[in-house]
């Protein structure tokens, strides 16, 4: 194992998964979840990744070929069998790893590969869960969690969804951290809190009361029931698609405007 820094995403995969032999930059594994056997995968950092920029517990371009290799492994492990195991991705991503290396190498296509891998899996029947446990930024979240039926995620200081970094947002928009907390309390998209990120339709359950760096047993498995509720949710639905994120009436009420955007388009596409 080449990855020495202890994260949430890493601690969590062992509470959850209970695997110790793993390796960087990507940790699979398989334990049972709620009576059946699922498939767990994590982003950890790699002491020794060839790729300076890619030794957090980020997304560059090994971690983006690995985890498609990974989560396509799960999928054909299950091609004959009508009941597929559920796959949960444990999102604890800094960033995707942008250099100019990364970029000369196509990080965009090993970006794009784990996207696909995962949707391919959630079109084949997978119930496929994202727990978001740390940051879960920009690039690196699309790649490793945004294609999951269902998003859960750790109510705790640490736990975000976003674009970018707040001192990166402030550089980019001129303004300080501070004015951006600010905005973030009447703009919705511009928050840093998970709460926030809820009220646009696309996080089906915060779970407060865990202490994300250091829980119980009794709060691991608090987190495991929410796990198989989010598969058997998934499971219901009558779509594998991801339709349901427009339709829950916060999505209605803050992203209106997105959702009378995209059926204009729709009405004008099946016109023509």
């Amino acid at each position: 194992m080449s990855g020495t820094a202890d994260t949430r995403g890493m601690r969590w995969f062992t509470a959850l998964a209970g695997v110790t032999s793993t390796h960087a930059p990507v940790w699979s594994g398989e334990a049972a979840l709620g009576g059946e056997t699922a498939s767990f995968f994590s982003i950890v950092p790699d002491a020794g990744n060839r790729f300076p920029r890619a030794r957090d517990n980020v997304v560059g371009l090994e971690q983006g070929w690995k985890l498609a290799q990974a989560v396509r492994a799960a999928v054909a492990q299950d091609a004959s069998s009508e009941h597929k195991r559920p796959i949960v991705a444990i999102v604890d991503v800094k960033s995707q790893a942008y250099g100019y290396r990364e970029e000369t190498l196509g990080i965009h296509l090993a970006c794009a590969a784990a996207v696909d891998a995962y949707a391919s899996a959630r079109d084949a029947g997978h119930p496929v869960v994202a727990l978001i446990v740390g940051p879960a930024m920009s690039g690196a979240f699309l790649a490793h969690g945004y294609q999951a039926n269902r998003i859960v995620a750790l109510d705790a200081p640490g736990t975000m969804v976003h674009a970018m970094g707040k001192e990166a947002a402030a550089r980019v928009t001129r303004r300080t951290v501070e004015d951006l907390d600010k905005l973030g309390e009447t703009i919705t998209p511009m928050s840093y809190t998970l709460a926030s990120f809820a009220k646009l339709g696309l996080l089906d359950t915060l779970i407060e009361g865990v202490d994300a760096d250091a829980p119980t047993q009794a709060q691991i498995e608090r987190v495991r029931g929410v796990l198989a509720e989010a598969v058997q949710g998934a499971r219901s639905d009558t779509t594998r698609g991801l339709s349901r994120r427009l339709e829950s009436e916060t999505a209605r009420k803050t992203r209106a405007a997105s959702i009378e955007v995209r059926r204009r388009l729709a009405e004008q596409w099946d016109a023509a």
